[in-house]
């Protein structure tokens, strides 16, 4: 199975992932957020990160997908949500959905399911001052718009998930087993 957590930051993906690798088999690899990927291999990323960064991002996200073929997969994040910062972001204008859909198309194919962590009411994750709370809405309202009205036709498994960390984990081992 290859599995992709999608949401907006500070939603609580990579906790649901570190929850789900503890009760999958051991034969399952983790890969981390395309961020935290440039940022170890020095990519500086502007202060917010610009249109070029989440493209770069996205980039990196697709070279995860091709990369693991074949194993069994949880990644943080996938090609969807850097969809949803480049929409959201401020130039988001000047981002060609259209030049990037096929590329995102055909790496979602290499997905058994996106498991998206929306933010619930009330939010679960409390937030400090500092946080961009303007940008975190749009960014979850656009992947719901992305994942689960499918305006783009991409195509791919999705199930949204809600609750505690254990619970998100529990509904996405129900849903494998069915």
């Amino acid at each position: 199975m290859r599995i992709a957590f999608c949401g907006t930051h500070r939603a609580g993906k990579s906790t649901l992932l570190e929850e789900l690798a503890e009760l999958l088999p051991s034969s399952y690899v983790t890969v981390d957020e395309p961020y935290h990927q440039l940022e170890e291999e020095g990519h500086e990323f502007a202060q917010p990160p610009s249109l070029e960064d989440f493209e770069a991002q996205l980039v990196r996200s697709l070279e995860n997908l091709a990369e693991e073929d074949g194993r069994d997969v949880l990644f943080d994040r996938c090609p969807v949500d850097l969809l949803g910062y480049l929409r959201a972001h401020e130039d988001g204008d000047a981002f060609d959905l259209d030049a990037w859909l096929p590329r995102v198309r055909e790496a979602l194919r290499k997905l058994d399911l996106v498991v998206f962590v929306g933010i619930e009411s009330p939010d679960r994750i409390a937030l400090s001052a500092s946080e961009d709370a303007e940008l975190r809405q749009a960014v979850d309202e656009t992947l719901k718009e992305l994942l689960l009205d499918d305006p783009h036709g991409l195509g791919v498994a999705v199930l949204e998930v809600e609750g505690s960390p254990r619970t998100r984990a529990k509904q996405i081992l129900e849903h494998l087993s069915r």
